[in-house]
């Protein structure tokens, strides 16, 4: 995850936390106000934060510097600079413990998902995670086909699953999320029905398969968009868009749980 102490500069910018997102992860955690709960790859804090306004401790877990650096302060927050697949905390030491769109960066998922039980104590671990398979290809594909290449390489939501099971010996719910059409957080597919801001390079910046990508691929894409929107060509196409408030792009909540 290094690779947001490049790119991750402006982040908090595009990656605020969504209410939608903060009540599905205070739902599944199901846990008393003042639990003690661990974000891993937390980032700039975004989730963390929200947490915390929401009365729980929270230790974030994150190794880029440049994300701590745009955290905002709680009382309630503390932060950690470390790893998934070794982390700076002791052994149940949390009641539950979540992670919003970061296993893709892990170098180690087994490792990872093991460290997470350990801190863990019988409380639930909760992942947002994403399986592009599960959905049909949308139109952000067609004008930025790196995107699918680039999250078609990640491990099926089965294999995520199963990894969780062989490593904490838990059960493992997955939960649907289909992303609003006015998400505030602008990860990856967030702007589904807003495509004007694939246009901005601030929102472009964090999103990591952007980053990831060649730019002159990312010209090319961006020019076509913005010709196709001028030109109304866009929404000829993709008309059926405008009806929808919500859409399954593969998005999921995972809930690994300890047998009673």
């Amino acid at each position: 995850m290094t690779i947001y102490n490049s790119i991750g500069k402006q982040y908090a910018k595009t990656r605020v936390p969504d209410r939608r997102i903060v009540n599905q992860l205070i739902d599944l955690l199901d846990l008393p106000n003042g639990s003690a709960i661990a974000d891993i790859g937390a980032g700039t804090g975004n989730y963390s934060y929200a947490l915390a306004n929401q009365g729980f401790w929270v230790k974030a877990i994150e190794p880029s510097v440049v994300m701590q650096q745009q955290a905002i302060a709680h009382p309630q927050l503390q932060w950690f600079t470390g790893h998934a697949e070794n982390l700076p905390l002791s052994d149940r030491s949390v009641d539950g413990a979540i992670s919003t769109l970061a296993i893709h960066h892990f170098t180690n998922l087994p490792k990872a998902f093991q460290e997470m039980h350990r801190v863990v104590k019988n409380g639930a671990i909760v992942l947002l995670t994403f399986d592009i398979r599960l959905a049909p290809k949308i139109w952000l594909y067609d004008y930025f086909p790196f995107l699918w290449d680039d999250a078609s390489q990640f491990l099926a939501l089965d294999q995520q699953i199963d990894l969780i099971q062989q490593n904490t010996k838990r059960k493992v719910e997955a939960i649907p999320f289909l992303l609003p059409d006015d998400l505030l957080d602008l990860f990856a597919a967030a702007a589904w029905k807003r495509p004007e801001l694939y246009l901005d390079p601030i929102v472009r910046s964090g999103i990591s398969s952007f980053a990831k990508s060649d730019q002159n691929l990312i010209v090319q894409g961006v020019n076509l968009l913005e010709k196709d929107l001028n030109s109304g060509a866009w929404l000829r196409k993709y008309r059926e868009i405008k009806n929808l408030t919500e859409l399954d792009i593969g998005y999921r909540f995972l809930r690994a749980t300890l047998d009673n």
